[in-house]
């Protein structure tokens, strides 16, 4: 029984096959868009309907092309609030003895 002979290089013009990492670099430095429709209907009528769209970029690309809804955002941006609501957990935290400091350094 013999094996076929194995070809070197891939089926794009004997090119070696591209590396995940490269094709991921690829990818996120030129961006890539995956869209699609699901619809749902029962007796010709549409009961429902989810159009996706899937944009996969560097956040460098993204900015470029002018998405940048993460820098308005206030639950992902550091404002103010959360910086006042990191100063009252940690007062909290130390005032429950909590803070992460062995007993003999609180003085306790």
């Amino acid at each position: 029984m013999t094996t076929p002979a194995r070809r070197s290089g891939s089926a794009f013009g004997g090119r070696e096959p591209a590396q995940l990492a490269d094709v991921l670099e690829r990818v996120l430095d030129k961006g890539i868009v995956i869209a699609g429709d699901i619809q749902i209907n029962l007796l010709d009528i549409e009961l429902l309907t989810i159009r996706l769209r899937l944009l996969v970029a560097s956040a460098d690309k993204a900015r470029e092309m002018g998405i940048d809804w993460w820098d308005g955002n206030p639950f992902l941006s550091r404002s103010s609030e959360s910086s006042a609501l990191e100063e009252r957990i940690k007062r909290l935290e130390q005032e429950a003895g909590l803070d992460g400091e062995p007993p003999e350094k609180r003085g306790g």
